[in-house]
This record gives C-alpha cells, sequence and structure tokens, in this order.
C-alpha cells in the first residue's frame, strides 16, 4: 500500500478569474485545447524542430534511442499473480503493447512462450481510439476478472472496463466507468468499490474523489451505495480490499493533505479509524499485523518512536483500542526505508543506505514475534522488488548501477536464496568509464551527496560537457540507474553524468523530505546550486559545459535556480513543469500539491512562494542560458500552460528559448516508444549543441 496514490494523481482545468487576466497576459495559453494556444504550440514545435533536427547528432541519437527503445532484448518485467507470470510489453511491432502471460517454468526458461491477452494496438484500431494502456487490476484470490484501463493519448483520466481472463472480452454489462480520475477497487467477484469523479459534487477541491460507494454487480452505477464521505477541501478520498492469506479487510482511506492520510477499517456496515499519526503510512498487512510508517516523531503511552520508523501492530489490538506496537526497524541518519512489500509469510524492506540498495526480510509468529535479517544480495547498487507472490515466497528483485545493465533475479524470501533470470544487454561500453560519490556543502551548511559518472580519458580541466540531474520534491530518492540511452548518447560521446541528492527528496528519509517544504523549499535549489558550484570548483565543468535537467518537480527545480543563478548553467531541459507558482493550485491536480509548496493564495505562504516562482520572477535584462522546455498537451496532472507561460513570456522579454510539446503522451510526456525515442533525440541533440563547445 505504501506511496500507493502518490503516482495517480491529477485532474481537470478550473477557470481564471478576471482579475488574474488583467495581471497575466500570457493566460490564454492556459486553455489546453483552444485553438489559438495549440497553434502557438505547434509554430513552436516548428521552430523547434526545424532548429534540432538540423544537429549533425539528431538522426544518430534517434537511431540508436529507437533501437534500445524497441529490443526484444531488453528485460520481460514479471508481475507475479497466483503463480502465474504476467508482462506488459511495447517494441517496434506493438508500439501501443500488448499484455501478457505465461507459466512460471516457462519463464525461468528465458524463451517464455507468451500468451497474449490485450493487444492495445489492434484495440485501438478496432476501437478506433488513440488508448494507451493504463494498468489492469485483477480480483484476489481467483484471478478471474479484471479492471483494465486505458486512456486517450496517456493521461491519467481513463475508461475502466470489467475483463473476463477466461473469453479473453471484455464483459458484457459488466462494471465499467467512461474516461475519468474515477477510482475503482475489487471487493469480490459481484461488487466493487467506486470513488467517482465525474462531476464537482464528487469531487474534492483537487478534483479527486471525494466519497467511497459499494456498487454492487447488475445495479446501475449511479445507484452505488456511499459508505463514506470526504470533506470538499480534501485531497483525494478511496477505498481497496486488502488480503492476509483468506483474511479480507477493507480500507478506506481518507487524505486531508497530500502527504496526511487517515485510514477506516470498513466492516460491517462501520467505520473503524485506524488510530496512527496522521502523517503516517500504513504499508500492508500481514499475519494480522498492520504495517506502519513513520513520518514524524511518535510518542505512544510510555514509548517513544522516532521519525522513519516502521512499526507493526496487532490489528485486533487496534481495534480494540489497545494496540501493542512493535519496532521493526528504525533508520539512522543515512538510512531511510525505501520500500515494504509482502510475500506470502514475510515482510521484504528495502533500505538506502547512503543512497545505495539493501534489503532485510522480517518474519513474524505469536510466540518469537518479528525476526529480521539481511538477505544475501548485491551491494553497491539499486536494489528494487520488482514482483512479490501473494501465495508463496518466491519474489523478483532487480539490481542495476549507471555502469553495470539491469539484472533481474528469481529469489526465495524463507529460503534466502536467488538466481539471474535476466539480464539487459551492455548499451554502451562502459570499460574505462567510472563513477565517484562526492559532496558538496549547501548554504546552510548541509552536506549534499551526489554521483559523478565520469567517461573513458576523463580530466579535471573543466571542459567537460556535464548534465547535472536531481528531483528534490514529495520524498522520491533518485538513486543510480543503467541508461543504455544516455551511456552511448552522452558518456561514449565525451560527456560527464551527474546525479544530486538534494534535499527534498527521499534519500535519506522524512527528515531530508521535510527540510525542503514550503518555505524551506530554497534548501532544494541551493543544494543544487551547491553541487552545480561543486563540480566547477573540482574542475570536472565550468558553467558554459554544465546544462541541468529536470522534470514535473525536477522541472520546478531547473528553472528556479536558472532564473536565480543564470550565469552558472549554459543548457537546461525543462520538462513537463510547474513554473507558474502563483496558479499551480488553480490548474488541474495543482491544489493537491500545497502541502509540499504552500498556499499561493494565503499572503504568508505567497510571501516565500514568490521569491522563488520562475514565471513571476523572469527579467528581460537578464542574460539566460538557451533554455529547452517541452511537455504534453495530454498531461493532465501537471498543466502544459507551465511550460507555454514560460516559453511566451521569455519569448515577449526576447530571450532565445526552445519548446517542444508533444500534442499526446500524459505526464509522462509520450504516449509510445516512437515517440520517447524522438523527445530523447531532441534533448541530447539539444544538450550537445550547447554543452560540446563555447556557445
Amino acid at each position: 500500500m505504501k506511496r500507493l496514490l502518490m503516482c495517480t494523481l491529477g485532474v481537470g482545468l478550473m477557470t481564471a478569474g478576471a482579475a488574474v487576466a488583467d495581471e497575466d497576459p500570457f493566460l490564454w495559453l492556459e486553455n489546453i485545447e483552444g485553438e489559438d494556444a495549440l497553434e502557438w504550440a505547434r509554430e513552436q514545435n516548428e521552430r523547434s524542430e526545424e532548429y534540432l533536427r538540423s544537429h549533425e547528432l539528431f538522426e544518430p541519437l534517434h537511431e540508436r534511442h529507437l533501437e534500445i527503445l524497441t529490443s526484444d532484448e531488453r528485460i520481460d518485467y514479471p508481475s507475479l499473480m497466483g503463480g502465474q507470470i504476467y508482462n506488459f510489453w511495447r517494441d517496434g511491432e506493438h508500439v501501443r503493447g500488448i499484455w501478457r502471460t505465461t507459466s512460471r517454468d516457462s519463464y525461468s526458461s528465458g524463451e517464455p512462450d507468451w500468451d497474449i491477452i490485450i493487444d492495445v494496438d489492434k484495440l485501438a484500431e478496432e476501437e478506433d481510439e488513440n488508448w494507451v494502456w493504463a494498468g489492469s487490476s485483477c480480483r484476489y484470490p481467483d484471478y478471474d476478472r479484471c479492471i483494465i484501463g486505458t486512456s486517450i493519448g496517456g493521461a491519467d483520466a481513463a475508461v475502466r472496463r470489467e475483463f473476463d481472463l477466461e473469453t479473453r472480452q471484455f464483459v458484457e454489462g459488466g462494471f465499467k466507468l467512461p474516461e475519468s480520475k474515477s477510482f475503482i477497487a475489487w471487493r469480490d467477484r459481484d461488487s466493487v468499490f467506486l470513488a467517482p469523479a465525474f462531476d464537482t459534487e464528487e469531487m474534492t477541491t483537487s478534483e479527486y474523489p471525494r466519497n467511497v460507494h459499494i456498487w454492487e454487480r447488475g445495479t446501475p452505477r449511479e445507484e452505488a451505495r456511499r459508505v463514506f464521505e470526504g470533506e470538499r477541501d480534501d485531497v483525494l478520498v478511496t477505498a481497496m480490499r486488502i488480503w492476509d492469506k483468506d483474511t479480507p479487510y477493507d480500507i478506506i482511506v481518507r487524505m486531508p493533505s497530500f502527504f496526511t492520510r487517515h485510514y477506516h477499517i470498513y466492516a460491517d456496515g462501520q467505520t473503524h479509524r485506524i488510530d496512527v499519526p496522521d502523517d503516517a503510512e500504513v504499508s500492508g498487512i500481514i499475519d494480522g499485523q498492520l504495517l506502519v510508517e513513520l513520518k514524524s516523531d511518535w510518542d505512544l503511552d510510555d514509548k517513544s518512536y522516532r521519525q522513519g520508523a516502521l512499526l507493526a501492530a496487532g490489528i485486533d489490538g487496534l481495534m480494540a483500542g489497545e494496540p501493542e506496537f512493535e519496532l521493526l526497524f528504525q533508520p539512522n541518519e543515512r538510512q531511510a526505508v525505501s520500500a515494504v512489500n509482502t510475500t506470502e509469510s514475510t515482510v521484504l524492506v528495502g533500505i538506502l543506505d547512503n543512497v545505495t540498495g539493501q534489503l532485510l526480510r522480517f518474519t513474524h509468529d505469536d510466540e518469537a514475534g518479528w525476526q529480521e535479517q539481511r538477505l544475501d544480495l548485491p551491494d553497491m547498487g539499486t536494489l528494487s522488488i520488482v514482483s512479490t507472490d501473494d501465495k508463496s515466497d518466491r519474489f523478483y528483485f532487480n539490481y542495476t548501477g549507471f555502469l553495470t545493465p539491469s539484472r533481474l533475479y528469481e529469489a526465495d524470501a524463507m529460503a534466502d536464496t536467488r538466481e539471474p533470470v535476466r539480464s539487459e544487454p551492455a548499451w554502451f561500453d562502459g570499460e574505462g568509464m567510472e563513477v565517484v560519490q562526492y559532496h558538496a556543502t549547501s548554504a546552510d551548511g548541509e552536506r549534499i551527496p551526489y554521483f559523478v559518472v565520469k567517461p573513458v580519458g576523463f580530466e579535471a580541466n573543466g571542459a567537460n560537457p556535464t548534465l547535472l540531474a536531481a528531483y528534490g520534491g514529495f520524498e522520491i530518492a533518485r538513486t543510480p540507474f543503467y541508461s543504455g540511452g544516455i551511456g552511448s548518447g552522452w558518456l561514449e560521446r565525451g560527456g560527464v553524468y551527474v546525479l544530486a541528492n538534494i534535499r527534498g527528496g527521499g534519500e535519506f528519509g522524512p527528515r531530508w523530505h521535510q527540510a525542503a517544504l514550503r518555505e524551506n523549499r530554497q534548501r532544494a535549489f541551493d543544494d543544487f546550486i551547491a553541487v552545480a558550484e561543486d563540480l566547477i570548483e573540482r574542475d570536472i565543468t565550468a558553467p558554459e559545459h554544465l546544462g541541468i535537467q529536470g522534470g514535473s518537480n525536477g522541472g520546478l527545480l531547473v528553472g528556479a535556480v536558472m532564473v536565480q543563478r543564470p550565469g552558472l548553467f549554459n543548457a537546461v531541459v525543462c520538462q513537463v513543469p510547474l513554473l507558474d507558482m502563483k496558479r499551480f493550485h488553480k490548474l488541474l491536480a495543482g491544489a493537491s500539491w500545497m502541502a509540499e509548496y504552500g498556499n499561493p493564495d494565503d499572503p504568508d505562504d505567497w510571501a516565500y512562494i514568490s521569491e522563488y516562482s520562475p514565471y513571476q520572477n523572469l527579467s528581460a535584462e537578464a542574460d539566460y542560458p538557451k533554455m529547452f522546455v517541452t511537455t504534453s498537451t495530454r498531461d493532465d496532472r501537471v498543466h502544459p500552460g507551465h511550460a507555454r507561460k514560460m516559453v511566451a513570456k521569455m519569448m515577449d522579454q526576447g530571450h532565445d528559448v526552445l519548446y517542444y510539446e508533444n500534442i499526446e503522451g500524459g505526464h509522462g510526456g509520450a504516449a509510445n516508444l516512437k515517440q520517447s525515442a524522438y523527445i530523447n533525440a531532441l534533448i541530447q541533440a539539444y544538450l550537445h549543441d550547447r554543452l560540446a563547445g563555447s556557445n
């Protein structure tokens, strides 16, 4: 259940007031599908594409990205469900993708006999719709029926339909939702939880669902029985059924803000609030034990638990008002709980230790309590659980690093055994390259770690083209990863790649995130600037050879530091960004992020937001680097108006700026592999153009 909702938040456009229109001459660009706005976007696309496609490296970069992204040698990552392997796969033949299945033995053979369940390309052609896969949710324990999501052009809003795994058909008269941000989750074969988001009355101010209903098969959706109602100013209310072996628990989650949750158990027609701190996260249920992650210190009776701890308590005691919590794991100052997963009889806890991965196993019985063991897994890289089995202790995990292609292992949590089953090919020659971790000192004295990937023949001469990336928000950790596109398109061509672990992220747990919240947001920007300055001080690069890249919240990051320190960089890649922080809360999903940034309508909050908001702080007198801004028309999470208005204002002030808007693609920026390859090639052509020489 951990961070279950973080990746799906976002909705529709709100109407702008006349007073704001007087202040903002580019407000018309917020009209997402407006004819004038789209014509403007297409004109900018044409200008930017003509420039970037003319670069001598664009075509070879484009061909290489397409080769990597569509290769059959990529890892076909498994999803375990009822002992079977499921996989969603896209390649050159299946651009939109196929959902398929095979047995575990067949998968382990290395040459699986795949059985295609849904061909999205074929479905799109048959239904004459621009479908993009939006996931599946299948009914436990029989896995006979699934809810299939498909979105138009990659938006968060999706159409959801009941699908029969035996007949391989959508169920006639089954559960079906038209395009929306509604949530639907199985209870049993003939009922689902429904959190609708079809009209204003059903939605929060963030335009997410605020009510939970039980919808019985064969009845109209409008007659679904409401069992919980949230507040209009909440972020989201939803529900799900969680299984602990054969015992189901119906959980309703109300989110008053992005980082607070009220968990309720729904039983016998009643809701029972789970008594944990508002900012704690419930991570799962196993053996009657509720798993809870703390985001702040918690004093409970005569015990004190520290921020970042993972706790467990029996549900029966919680329901009776007599909770008995037990500490499973307490991270130190340089550690964080990165993930919590369960198998049939174990809890697998991913740990970041100085931004590298470890995995702990916990088992429980009534007499011995909880027992801990560190699993014997590869060290000094990024470990991530790919899938666990709810009917055994088998699981799959991935291991990777900047110079280590991803390796997939099948493991047994109880036996502590593992064996490699897949390995991604080496998309570039890493021989002679080096990864080093350095630390920079931020403005307030905090040590900020960052990784530097050095190409073959690297010399600290201040002339190396260098790309610096970070995120710095929402407790999301950036860890070492393998990228064939970065390796072949940047590192092999002499570029240096840098990943900074700035505050606002989750690399060192909730304290690292909370250090850059709201009025402290400038710390994230200071951290990023400190890393840039440290790179220059070490003679790794110089301002004329230093570029920065970030998307979404990372787009806000690079936009803000460019405005604050324009002379520090010579290239800025700003993707699907937040940039107008005066109006972010009025656009699409923006209201849900006020817990991260603050409320611009509150004068006290606007006092600090206004200091860094990129759109408001642009200056005609400044000498900005030639920025490259990308977004997507179909991004219904971060409004494309942020990117459009920033570019329009910069052009109006006389600045040179590039812009590319994918007319579809959602928050990921691309709806299929071909679009991803094209956008990646545009970006890398831009970086080589700006950083390979003096501009």
